[in-house]
């Protein structure tokens, strides 16, 4: 029997259906609504987080439906009573539900700040619901990689950052989605063969420990591996004595420059990786071997590659696995999706958000786009406005010369794509301009300077009157 099904459509949380039969049962099915997808803090004690995931999130959107199967597994749940959860013609409801509604979103590789919307998404209340789960779950997991490899690389500068953590990952499509975010956010190559295949992601390695143990010499081994694959010479070289072991695979690498093949170089995977990068690269230049990389991995990070620069180490290309594909140090992005908006067809509006009293937990509500200025190409400031308000001039603290541009783009429209997805290797530049736009003070990797998001005066004043409301207390409405 196999695992894993072909269809999707109920990656989502029980009570999706539920409120989703229930908006049924209460003949509010044809209620529009308006829920905005947004984290509240940025990860890894950083300013911002680097957008991935709109691609699968407008497939998974796209390719909604349930057939027979799943219909079948809904009607067989049953209620505290022992009587079916759902009744049988809101099944026959869900057979016929797809997406038919619009989609803003950031493109892939855009900064994105706190509470500002990543995904805008509009359309009928039961389906935009039923959205809800699935949606998070690919944003926030691409998104928390793509943000986690963009510290990684920042870290890196110029030298080479391959995603090696596959065998770590939490599981098949945890893997999957790490090496395609992982790219967008920088590194140049994964291990990950289906993620190649896949995204197109170049993909790297070369051989492992028990290469090296399963012959009864290490010379043996690096000899017998060149041998079957001269092209792709990196050679694991702390399997016993690691400076003996360079010496080895120095030996091997001189043979290979002789029959015309460059050598790749040495992996490190243990042990003072400042002391033994310093040796390795000493012994290569002084065999004559200039071109031959130093790769480095063992459980590396942005603070750890910082760290072994500061300290003088000679890496050219790091392997990073384990800490980047699980984001270790912060397993979560914590994004929400919120109701910002709710009508009947063909009435106005009706403006909603979520009270609390922590401040920071209270949503924004409306229709929200996002104003991004920069000048020369410098970002300076974002503003959330709401469509319909609008933003009643620039704010204060934005230089007059800041040139603005509206960050959500149209995706979606009637339930058909309108935007133009780009090639995987065009998402890893627009992430790198972004990025290299980004003010250095913001890019600390410890204590950056938080982002200057406001909100627009109107949307302000609108939040202030709809928050008074909902604590009971009597406003005059402008709106």
């Amino acid at each position: 029997m196999a695992i894993l099904p072909q269809n999707f459509s109920l990656l989502t949380d029980l009570y999706q259906l539920t409120m989703a039969y229930g908006y049924w049962k209460e003949k509010r099915e044809e209620e529009e609504a308006t829920f905005h997808l947004f984290y509240r803090k940025p990860p890894f004690g950083g300013s911002y987080a680097l957008t991935a995931g709109l691609q699968q999130a407008v497939e998974f959107i796209q390719n909604f439906h349930l057939s027979e199967t799943e219909l079948s597994y809904l009607r067989g749940l049953r209620g505290n009573d022992g009587q079916p959860l759902f009744e049988e013609a809101f099944l026959t409801y869900l057979a016929d539900l797809r997406f038919e509604g619009n989609l803003w979103a950031m493109p892939e590789g855009s900064l994105v700040f706190p509470h500002e919307p990543i995904l805008r998404i509009e359309g009928r209340l039961p389906i935009c619901q039923l959205l809800e789960t699935p949606l998070l779950n690919i944003i926030n997991f691409q998104t928390l990689i793509a943000t986690k490899a963009s510290r990684i690389k920042q870290a890196a500068g110029e030298q080479a950052v391959l995603e090696f953590g596959l065998r770590r990952a939490q599981g098949m499509d945890g893997g999957l989605s790490a090496s395609r975010a992982a790219y967008i956010g920088g590194c140049s190559a994964t291990s990950n063969v289906l993620a190649g295949q896949f995204f197109g992601i170049p993909v790297k390695g070369t051989h492992a420990h028990s290469w090296v143990m399963s012959y009864e010499d290490e010379a043996e081994s690096f000899e017998a591996y060149a041998r079957a694959m001269p092209n792709n010479s990196i050679l694991l070289v702390d399997t016993y004595d690691t400076l003996e072991g360079i010496r080895k695979a120095i030996g091997v690498g001189k043979k290979l420059e002789s029959e015309g093949y460059a050598f790749g170089g040495v992996r490190l995977d243990s042990g003072d990786l400042v002391r033994l990068s310093i040796a390795a690269r000493e012994m290569l230049d002084a065999a004559g071997l200039p071109e031959a990389a130093v790769v480095a991995s063992n459980d590396l990070d942005e603070f750890r590659i910082q760290a072994l620069k500061a300290h003088g180490a000679k890496i050219d290309v790091w392997g990073v696995g384990t800490r980047l594909a699980t984001a270790y140090d912060q397993p979560a992005l914590g994004g929400v999706y919120k109701l910002g908006a709710i009508r009947t067809p063909g009435e106005a509006w009706r403006y909603k958000l979520k009270l609390s009293e922590q401040e920071i937990k209270i949503s924004n509500p409306g229709r929200l786009m996002v104003k991004r200025y920069q000048v020369k190409g410098q970002w300076v400031g974002d503003v959330i406005y709401d469509e319909a308000l609008g933003m009643n001039g620039k704010p204060e603290g934005i230089p007059a010369e800041a040139e603005a541009q509206d960050v959500l783009v149209p995706v979606l429209q009637a339930g058909e794509v309108v935007f133009p997805f780009p090639k995987l290797a065009d998402i890893q530049a627009r992430a790198k301009e972004a990025l290299q736009g980004l003010p250095v003070r913001m890019k600390s990797l410890t204590a950056p300077a938080s982002s200057p998001v406001s909100l627009a005066p109107s949307l302000a004043e609108k939040k202030s009157i709809l928050v008074k409301e909902a604590r009971g207390q009597r406003v005059s409405q402008p709106y």
